[in-house]
């Protein structure tokens, strides 16, 4: 009986020593994408160039200004087809102008948001490695609805990614 109880014991003791240990972490995603540097140039990248296109299309659109300006002060002046004729090619050259606007606007937002998506699953790329690389079971994602409710300070690892994606130099895990 005692050496069934020995043997029972060091079965029990062996196969509690065997569970694997659970290592989770959680990360704020919305802090490391809007603080990974690569993010803010794109950002910055994209400011600049919606500012610039809004620009040259304000410049046009005041250049049109002008002209409709021009074609006013001189419209009782002209026969009658004439001033059709170029109350016509105002109009066309109006919508032409908001086409132009309506494009040119399309492809800033779709450029940035393509680039903004590069961004994001290269954050999610990086993070599921550095989980597998650091041995992590679960590293979950805490972003402003708060999937996360509480968590101990020291699973928060949102610091680690940041300086590791910005190329920061980082302690190495414990």
């Amino acid at each position: 009986m005692r050496k069934f109880l020995w043997i029972a014991s060091v079965a029990f003791i062996l196969g509690s020593c065997n569970q694997q240990v659970e290592k989770t972490a959680y990360v704020n995603n919305t802090k490391v994408v809007s603080d990974f540097k690569e993010m803010k140039t794109a950002q910055e990248k994209w400011t600049k160039r919606n500012n610039e296109v809004r620009a040259e299309l304000e410049a046009k659109a005041k250049q049109f200004q002008i002209e409709v300006q021009g074609f006013q002060n001189i419209a009782n002046q002209m026969s009658k087809s004439n001033r059709e004729k170029k109350q016509q090619e105002l109009v066309v050259k109006q919508q032409e102008l908001q086409r132009e606007q309506q494009s040119r606007m399309q492809e800033i937002q779709q450029g940035s948001q393509k680039e903004i998506d590069s961004i994001i699953n290269k954050v999610k790329n990086f993070i599921k490695d550095y989980g597998k690389k650091n041995g992590y079971t679960y590293i979950y994602g805490d972003t402003e609805v708060s999937n996360i409710l509480y968590g101990k300070e020291e699973l928060d690892i949102t610091e680690k990614i940041l300086k590791e994606l910005n190329g920061e130099e980082v302690k190495t895990e414990e």
